[in-house]
C-alpha cells in the first residue's frame, strides 16, 4: 500500500512529460505546414536578409517549395548587402531553377546590394521601394596588414613556402606587385560573372551595363530608369503581382518556410553577434571575394 502513491505519482509525472511531447512535436508538424489545410490560392514567401552566407538553409527552402505542388509562385524577398561570392552563386543557381518551374517575382526592402542584388537576377519582375539601396555591382577582398601592431608587441613570423604565391594575402608582410596582379585578375573574371548574371537576367548587353557596374549604389528610383528593376512597389504589390501572374483571384495565402529549430548555443551566439551592431565574426565569411557593399 506504501508504493501506491509513489506509483501514481510516477504514472502523473509521466503522463505530463508525454503529454508535453505531443504537444511539441504536433507544434513541429504544424509550424511546417503538415497538416494545414492546402489551397489552390498559396504563395510562397522566400525571406533572405543579412548577409549572404547560409547557403543551405536557403536552398532548403527553395526545395521545400519547389516541391510543394500547392504553392504556385514565389515572392522572393530581398533585404541584404550581400556577402560571399561562393554561397551568392550557389542561391542564385537554385533560384533560376526554381525560376524555370514557377513565378519567381521579386521584392526589395531597405537594401539589395550586390550579392543581394545578384540574387534578384533570378526573377521575372522585381519590385524596390523608390529609396532602396540597390546595385552596387562590383566585387571586394581585402586583407589585414598587422605588422604594425606584430612590431610593437614584438611578434615577428617566418614562412616556409611551396611556392610564391603560397602565403599571398599574409598580414606579416607587405603584398607584391605580382601577387596584387594576380588578386586583381581574379577579382576582374569573378565581376565579370556578376556582370553576366545581370546583362542575362535584365536583358542588357554587357557592354551598355558599363556605366552601372563600377560598384556604385543607387536608390530604387534611380534603378528603374537605368532598366535594374522592373517597378517601383512594396513587397504587397509584389504579392499582388505574383497571384496575378498565376490567376488567383482574391487575397492568396501566403506561406513561409517553417523555421529551424536552433540550439540554445547557437541562439546565444547569434544575439551576441547582433549586439556587436551586426559585425560577422565567422571565420568562413572573413575569407576570399565578396559581392558585398561594405557601406553603413
Amino acid at each position: 500500500m506504501k508504493k501506491r502513491p509513489f506509483f501514481l505519482a510516477t504514472m502523473l509525472i509521466g503522463g505530463i512529460f508525454l503529454f508535453f511531447l505531443l504537444v511539441f512535436v504536433a507544434a513541429g508538424f504544424f509550424r511546417s505546414g503538415t497538416f494545414l489545410p492546402t489551397s489552390s490560392s498559396r504563395i510562397g514567401v522566400l525571406d533572405i536578409s543579412g548577409m549572404v552566407s547560409n547557403e543551405r538553409l536557403i536552398i532548403k527552402q527553395i526545395d521545400t517549395f519547389r516541391d510543394d505542388k500547392s504553392v504556385k509562385a514565389i515572392v522572393l524577398r530581398i533585404d541584404s548587402p550581400g556577402g560571399a561570392v561562393g554561397p551568392s552563386q550557389e542561391i542564385y543557381h537554385e533560384l533560376k531553377k526554381l525560376a524555370q518551374e514557377k513565378p519567381l517575382i521579386v521584392s526589395f526592402g531597405a537594401v539589395a546590394a550586390s550579392g543581394g542584388y545578384y540574387l534578384a537576377m533570378a526573377g521575372e519582375w522585381i519590385f524596390a521601394n523608390p529609396g532602396t539601396i540597390t546595385g552596387s555591382i562590383g566585387v571586394v577582398m581585402s586583407f589585414p596588414d598587422y605588422q604594425e601592431l606584430m612590431g610593437k608587441v614584438g611578434i615577428k613570423s617566418e614562412v616556409i613556402k611551396s611556392g610564391p604565391f603560397k602565403d599571398i594575402g599574409s598580414a606579416s608582410r607587405n603584398m607584391t606587385d605580382d601577387e596584387r596582379y594576380l588578386l586583381q585578375g581574379m577579382i576582374a573574371d569573378v565581376h565579370l560573372q556578376f556582370v553576366e548574371a545581370v546583362s542575362d537576367g535584365r536583358h542588357i548587353p554587357v557592354a551598355e551595363l558599363a556605366p552601372y557596374v563600377d560598384g556604385r549604389i543607387f536608390t530604387g528610383r534611380q534603378a528603374l530608369n537605368f532598366g535594374l528593376i522592373d517597378q517601383l512597389g512594396s513587397f504587397n504589390d509584389a504579392v499582388d503581382h505574383a497571384a496575378l501572374r498565376v490567376g488567383i483571384v482574391g487575397k492568396p495565402d501566403l506561406v513561409y518556410p517553417p523555421p529551424e529549430r536552433q540550439e540554445f548555443l547557437q541562439r546565444y551566439l547569434n544575439i551576441l553577434l547582433k549586439r556587436f551592431g551586426g559585425v560577422d565574426l565567422g571565420f568562413k565569411d572573413t575569407l576570399g571575394p565578396k559581392y558585398l557593399w561594405t557601406g553603413p
